[in-house]
């Protein structure tokens, strides 16, 4: 055992790399692509470091060109889990005491390997299993998640480090344990760093994990899973299981070791996993940490002090990017009557030089979403739209699924501002505008204020700095991430800790330590160095 004690210094963001055209990183992307695309792979379980197969199969099939099938997939069910859970118990006393430098530098390492040795295969997994762009891959599935490693292991020195004061004669301390019991992490497919976050931050705190990543996802998860296995994280600390939602989620919500979740995914499924929770109380040991981030209904509101080319630009990355799949993305506009002229003009112009198509020719900003369920969930809004009497498609509005689900980026303007696109979430390419009076700036803050039961991200432009004050003391609890003139995506880990409220969720902000210290149960510990002999106090004389 070291008798240092040891820091971390303060990590730096990882830089992006461009792809330029001509790059060298461009170059060993492309290879990447095709090396993933020539080989179909079968991926298991991995249950206490043993890769388990079930025969139970799924498919990974690439989004832009969905006849390719890129894996299959073995799927876990009660059986599987409960083998899980085993592990993760048999592995939970090692770990929790390991020293905490140690399981730190694991993590560490894990980040050094994918900056280094597997950017390239997890970025070209993440855009042909996932449909992202190389910029949008680079973004997620390298650099946020490296910050995700760095940062969290720095988060935890400082958690570690809080201590409380002490009297003369008293040495007070406190642990920072475990809690007792596996977590259950439950990942979407849009961003593999999420990913990655989900199952390795309750990790790095000490806790075992059940790791269920999203079927449309398996894909980049089994990479991860690969680079913490070469980082060095030992068997059953981290247990791959995926598999439906009812096969995997009912026998982990139904284990007596159960003790948190940290989930992403549909508001619908958190809202039934906090029930199930409560209603399962007194089967576990413990009241579960109950950790998630949901949906989004995000908003873009503009001032008429607003500068129209920094609108334009916002609104066409914050709804478009990765088409409109981030639970931040742009998905409604308030826009004043006297610029909307003119905001219209630039903003169906500029749509029209997207290019859509596959990510694979680096030139195409659009790709398809990510399968046949989410194409029909949003051409069904689609053609809600076409057929209302009540708002007009001003760019866009194609669907087509016959090689991918390609779906254009549309613009569709509202006649009141509770149409149904503007009040549900659609998780596409889909932006709805609403215009409003000038004069009607504080009332439409209000509408845009309770018009959604979701609270996540929100931007606000204006070069009127009593206009902004007035948004951000109207909007204080609409939205966990609030923006001034800037897209309400795009949070980098260290920067801008990410997570809303409302129907959004915990808000208990990823990249951060807030999101670290519900992975902790604390133990108080005082010790008296001359304790009393004598049962009588002072003021008995």
């Amino acid at each position: 055992m070291s008798n240092a004690i040891f820091s971390i210094d303060t990590p730096k963001n990882e830089p992006v790399l461009s792809y330029a055209p001509e790059s060298s990183e461009r170059t060993k992307l492309k290879d990447a692509i095709m090396a993933l695309r020539s080989q179909e792979m079968e991926i298991p379980l991995v249950i206490g470091g043993k890769a388990v197969k079930t025969g139970n199969m799924g498919t990974c099939r690439v989004p832009h060109d969905h006849g390719h099938t890129l894996a299959t997939f073995h799927k876990a069910g009660a059986k599987e889990v409960a083998m899980a859970a085993d592990a993760a118990r048999a592995a939970a006393k090692e770990w929790l005491h390991m020293p905490w430098q140690e399981r730190l530098a694991i993590f560490r390492k894990a980040a050094d390997l994918l900056a280094g040795p597997y950017r390239m295969k997890l970025n070209a997994a993440t855009m042909l299993g996932q449909g992202k762009n190389a910029m949008q891959a680079e973004i997620d599935s390298a650099c946020e998640l490296i910050d995700f490693l760095r940062f969290n292991t720095y988060y935890a020195t400082q958690i570690y480090k809080d201590q409380p004061v002490s009297d003369p004669g008293i040495w007070n301390q406190l642990e920072y344990r475990p809690l007792e019991g596996f977590v259950f992490a439950v990942s979407p497919f849009n961003f593999t760093a999420i990913a990655g976050n989900l199952c390795s931050s309750p990790a790095m705190m000490g806790n075992t994990v059940l790791w269920k990543p999203a079927s449309t996802a398996v894909y980049s998860g089994h990479i991860i899973m690969e680079i913490f296995k070469r980082a060095g994280l030992p068997d059953g600390v981290i247990n791959f299981i995926p598999g439906s939602g009812s096969e995997v989620g009912t026998p982990v919500m139904n284990h007596p070791d159960f003790a948190g979740v940290h989930f992403t995914g549909s508001t619908r499924v958190f809202k039934n996993i906090w029930t199930t929770a409560a209603k399962n109380l007194d089967l576990y040991g413990c009241y579960p940490r109950i950790v998630g981030e949901t949906g989004g209904k995000d908003f873009i509101f503009v001032h008429a002090s607003a500068d129209v080319d920094a609108v334009c630009t916002a609104m066409i990355r914050g709804a478009f990017e990765y088409q409109g799949q981030k639970c931040s993305a742009a998905s409604r506009a308030y826009v004043p009557a006297s610029m909307w002229g003119d905001l219209k003009t630039k903003l169906t112009k500029t749509i029209a030089t997207i290019k859509m198509g596959s990510p694979e020719d680096f030139s195409n900003f659009v790709n398809a979403v990510i399968d046949k369920n989410a194409f029909d969930t949003i051409s069904s809004y689609i053609d809600f739209a076409k057929n209302s009497d009540h708002a007009e498609i001003i760019a866009g509005g194609g669907c087509d699924d016959t090689t991918g689900y390609f779906i254009e980026p549309t613009v569709i303007v509202a006649e009141t501002p509770d149409f149904k696109t503007m009040r549900e979430e659609i998780f596409g390419p889909v932006l709805t505008v609403f215009i409003y009076d000038d004069a009607d700036y504080d009332k439409t803050l209000e509408i845009c204020d309770s018009t959604s039961d979701y609270a996540l991200t929100g931007a606000v432009f204006a070069t009127d700095r009593a206009a902004v004050i007035k948004a951000r003391k109207v909007l204080t609890h609409a939205a966990g991430n609030f923006y001034i003139n800037d897209k309400p995506t795009g949070a980098v880990v260290g920067q801008q800790p990410f997570g809303g409220a409302r129907a959004s969720g915990t808000n208990d902000k990823a990249g951060s330590p807030l999101n670290l210290y519900r992975w902790v149960s604390a133990r108080t510990i005082k010790e008296t160095f001359v304790p009393p002999t004598d049962y009588r106090y002072p003021f008995m004389g």
